[in-house]
């Protein structure tokens, strides 16, 4: 298949290969950057700032990616080959330990200031969308994140092909909902965290060559299988998601609902500490 003959680096420098995923990867993080602070210029925050936070968010998010990863794949090179663990470009990275450990980093750095906090979260949409679509690609050009072989005449599933589908539609989405709606600061990155555990954990992981735990059922005509620990971890994420998108509905209308009924006017608050 032509997958297996593309070169995963894109060029060496010296004896130091660059692979095409490492360049996906900080692409992403540029064009997220890039737009959580341009956003937060237009909205009168200062980007220097902006630019100092999602620095710290990036690191966290990075970290909490390998953590994730070694604890879910190998946890044993923790106490027995510590060097290992820390090779983040030996082994790969756990997107869902960067998006959950860069949110820490971000609400620690603004714990003060929560309204701050859940619109800088929201702008994070499309970055964590951008990432999704082209870490999967760097995928192909590594040979990994394969699907399960069927026997309905094509091979394996596109497993990177369908989690690259899942990032443009959370970034589709996002955009819509700015377009033609008006969430309350929060709901975005919630409702794309919610829907994105439905469409991997019901979806991807159902096609994903992965390990199974509990429940071991593999259907090997479809090429499908469950429990992966995705899937297991899926319910409670559905929970907290959806919870945190039906809190930030009523905490808006809980604030609105008073101006509303003594005739005053709304607006939207701006990112000034003070908020």
């Amino acid at each position: 298949m032509l997958i297996f003959k593309l070169n995963p680096y894109a060029f060496h420098i010296g004896p130091i290969g660059v692979h095409w995923y490492g360049i996906f990867m900080v692409m992403a993080i540029l064009g997220g950057a890039w737009y959580l602070v341009e956003r937060g210029r237009e909205m009168g925050q200062d980007p220097d700032q902006l630019a100092n936070i999602t620095f710290w968010t990036v690191i966290a998010g990075v970290v909490g990616a390998r953590l994730v990863f070694v604890l879910a794949n190998d946890p044993n090179w923790i106490w027995t080959d510590p060097v290992q663990a820390l090779k983040i470009w030996d082994g790969g990275l756990a997107y869902d330990g960067a998006v959950g450990a860069g949110v820490l980093a971000l609400w620690y750095q603004l714990r003060k200031t929560p309204l701050v906090f859940n619109r800088l979260i929201d702008w994070m949409v499309p970055g964590i969308g951008l990432g999704i679509f082209m870490v999967r690609i760097g995928n192909i050009f590594n040979h990994e994140v394969l699907g399960r072989m069927t026997e309905l005449g094509f091979g394996r599933w596109p497993e990177q092909l369908w989690g690259s589908a899942i990032g443009v539609i959370l970034i589709v989405r996002y955009f819509w909902i700015e377009r033609y709606k008006a969430p309350p600061p929060g709901y975005q990155f919630w409702s794309a965290m919610f829907y994105y555990a439905i469409l991997r954990g019901v979806i991807g992981e159902t096609t994903r060559d992965n390990p199974l735990y509990l429940v071991h059922y593999i259907n090997p005509h479809w090429g499908i299988g469950f429990l992966t620990l995705m899937q297991i971890f899926t319910p409670p994420i559905l929970v907290l998601t959806g919870w945190m998108m039906r809190r930030t509905w009523r905490r808006s209308a809980e604030i609105l609902t008073p101006a509303s009924a003594e005739g005053g006017q709304t607006s939207s608050p701006g990112l000034s500490p003070q908020s």
